[in-house]
């Protein structure tokens, strides 16, 4: 069976959980605990374009806040 992380053909969906970190997941499987659908279903190429336009800090949420109030 091939990854279905990989499937080029497949349809997506664009996860994002509470420290606004982002994954792609195969549209079929249900979303885990902690993420919540922020795109899609649709083409991987489209999933991921939007992950490049919505996803500009890989840093998680937490990180960022910590470094804020530090320098705050």
């Amino acid at each position: 069976m091939a990854n279905p992380f990989e499937d080029q053909n497949a349809h997506y969906t664009v996860l994002r959980n509470d420290e606004d970190q982002h994954s792609l997941w195969p549209a079929f499987a249900a979303t885990p605990d902690g993420w919540v659908v922020v795109h899609g279903p649709g083409r991987r190429d489209e999933c991921l374009a939007y992950v490049r336009e919505h996803w500009l800090d890989l840093r998680p949420r937490g990180v960022t806040e910590f470094i804020a109030a530090q320098t705050g």
